[in-house]
């Protein structure tokens, strides 16, 4: 993973053989303060979604995240997604007295645009990203509304919830959305988003 200031990425990656990562609620739970802790000091989070069995996120990489750790050649923001997810699973195999990797051995960071351009939004792939991570669990089947899915983002975006992982004013200027995006929106969501990713 390579990130540039100022640049918008879909980070995202999934559990081996597709197998689950998620177990009880204590675990979303525990995984989002990972997040807190470990990755958001290297980064801007403007929009989450946790997965039984994978993770979708869409960060912004600040001056912090570009920075090189000694002579690896390996980024923070790189380095503590790993960390992030290697501490992740120690805890699950303890919990489970498994062995071995929860996650897929690389995890994809999708660079979706150069945000200083501020492109047209009329075909804007960021913002389809972003109502893709938020829709994920309608077009799994898990709910019928995005609201109902405790383990994302969409409750901060619609007022449901005021969490303070995200940056929701810097998410509505760099994706040139208002305050009330989510409002008109159907239950079905985006029934075509899939096609895209």
């Amino acid at each position: 993973m390579h990130f540039e200031k100022g640049n918008l990425y879909h980070v995202y990656n999934m559990g081996n053989n597709r197998q689950k990562i998620f177990f009880s609620d204590e675990n979303y739970l525990f995984f989002l303060r990972k997040i807190r802790t470990i990755v958001k000091p290297a980064c801007e989070i403007l929009a989450y979604c946790l997965m039984p069995n994978h993770f979708h996120f869409m960060l912004m990489a600040t001056e912090k995240s570009e920075v090189y750790v000694n002579k690896s050649g390996l980024q923070i923001l790189s380095r503590k997604i790993g960390t992030m997810q290697s501490s992740y699973t120690q805890a699950i195999n303890k919990e489970k007295g498994t062995v071995g990797s929860l996650f897929r051995q690389k995890t994809k960071a999708k660079n979706l645009r150069q945000v200083i351009d501020f492109p047209n939004r009329n075909d804007d792939y960021a913002l389809t990203c972003f109502d893709y991570i938020h829709y994920n669990p309608i077009n799994a089947g898990l709910v019928v509304g995005a609201e109902e899915w405790k383990y994302s983002s969409y409750s901060d975006y619609i007022g449901l919830r005021n969490g303070s992982l995200i940056n929701k004013s810097l998410a509505f200027e760099v994706l040139g959305i208002e305050d009330d995006y989510y409002v008109d929106f159907s239950y079905n969501g985006n029934q075509n988003i899939d096609e895209i990713f």
